[in-house]
């Protein structure tokens, strides 16, 4: 079995597929969340279920759009008497008539009758105590009823991944408790002899793990909700076990570490023993090309990179499109495209790179200094990641390349 695994991923190694359809694999074997309510207070980062509609107009009444006085279009040559005064939140008493006004303040119901609110410092009080406009002409400075939204408008529509600018929206229509999809548990599983945890000394051949502190963050991030499963040594039993516990509760499992063609990486066989059904094991990128991909009772496992940037590259252009999607939402990364500051050149050609970078104030891209994919210390200044197209060797100041931002 294990020889004709090791024959199975070098035929697999040989055809690498390109990033564009390792996405379009993913997506299409992702399983939709069920629907929940939820407070309004926790349904930032949450994508809808529902369409929402407006439960009212928008604005409810004519209100005025600042401080001053309502009054007739007509009468702005005259002085006008102030028969009352309007605070926000307060219904007016008198309409106003010929040659009158009323004091109103910003937010306030205008007064029947009045068409135009002209500002204070456009007035001036006469010794008699009436109000005199000095200006030349006026807006009618009104929030008219209904003109941003009417009773029954479409507000926003399912699969809007909510921002706090969308809670404000809900709000304003009373969906305190808007119907969203549940979010995704990801299992997270370190592998490696090589590997320990952040509170223990390193021995003369070993390594902080620093993988599943990265990942945990950016599965909630991507807002599902985590679980880090610790380090599973390079053993077959202790991977399959740890796998299997990770499976149970979790949609999505993230190992790491294990996935090449050395002779201890058998976490493709691993899934394959467990039934998985493996469905790419190469990408056509740098780096991330060794990253596995399998499906087991509609849940979806990734063998992620063992090296950190890897890992960090491959979640954001794999694994969180996979979150939202299973939230209900839709993958559309915003199509951002900017130049570079400097030249920018490379050896090998033959994958797409993703190489992190700075931007400047001008809006120019600034490759950061990167020795490869274990170089974790690279990320710490980035703004973004940058894709260096396949067969681009060499890029000149000024040339435009696809930009993700972190």
């Amino acid at each position: 079995m294990r020889l004709f695994h090791y024959y199975f991923c070098h035929l697999r190694s040989i055809f690498m597929i390109t990033i564009e359809e390792a996405l379009r694999i993913v997506l299409e074997n992702k399983q939709l969340k069920g629907p929940e309510k939820v407070d309004l207070l926790h349904a930032l980062g949450r994508c809808l279920a529902e369409e929402v509609l407006s439960d009212t107009d928008m604005p409810p009444f004519d209100k005025s759009a600042m401080d001053g006085f309502a009054c007739r279009r007509e009468d702005l040559g005259m002085e006008l008497a102030v028969v009352e005064t309007i605070a926000a939140g307060h219904q007016p008493v008198h309409p106003v008539s010929n040659g009158q006004c009323s004091r109103i303040m910003t937010g306030a119901k205008v007064p029947a009758g009045a068409d135009c609110v002209i500002k204070v410092e456009e007035t001036e009080i006469t010794t008699d105590g009436k109000v005199r406009f000095t200006g030349q002409a006026t807006n009618a400075n009104i929030a008219f009823r209904a003109e941003d939204i009417r009773k029954g408008d479409k507000v926003l529509g399912e699969g809007t991944l909510l921002k706090p600018h969308h809670l404000a929206i809900l709000a304003s229509v009373g969906k305190f408790r808007p119907m969203v999809y549940q979010r995704p548990r990801v299992g997270i599983i370190s592998t490696g002899n090589e590997i320990v945890e952040p509170w223990e000394k390193p021995g003369p051949t070993q390594i902080r793990n620093s993988n599943a502190y990265q990942l945990y963050s950016q599965a909630i991030q991507a807002g599902a909700v985590p679980e880090y499963f610790g380090i599973a040594p390079d053993e077959e039993e202790a991977s399959l076990e740890i796998l299997k516990k990770a499976s149970i509760d979790n949609d999505i499992i993230l190992l790491t570490g294990g996935v090449s063609m050395g002779d201890f990486d058998f976490i493709p066989g691993v899934m394959q023993d467990m039934g998985a059904t493996i469905h790419f094991q190469t990408i056509a990128i740098q780096p991330g090309k060794p990253t596995v991909f399998a499906t087991l009772n509609k849940k979806c496992i990734f063998g992620l990179p063992g090296n950190p940037v890897s890992s960090y590259n491959i979640f954001l252009l794999l694994v969180q499109p996979l979150i939202r999607a299973m939230m209900g939402g839709i993958h559309q990364p915003l199509p951002a495209r900017l130049p570079l500051g400097i030249k920018y050149a490379r050896k090998k050609s033959d994958r797409m790179s993703w190489i992190p970078v700075t931007v400047s104030h001008e809006g120019m891209l600034y490759p950061i200094e990167y020795h490869g994919s274990a170089h974790i210390r690279s990320m710490a200044a980035a703004d973004a990641v940058a894709g260096i197209p396949a067969g681009i060797k060499q890029l000149n100041i000024g040339d435009y390349v696809d930009v993700r931002f972190i």
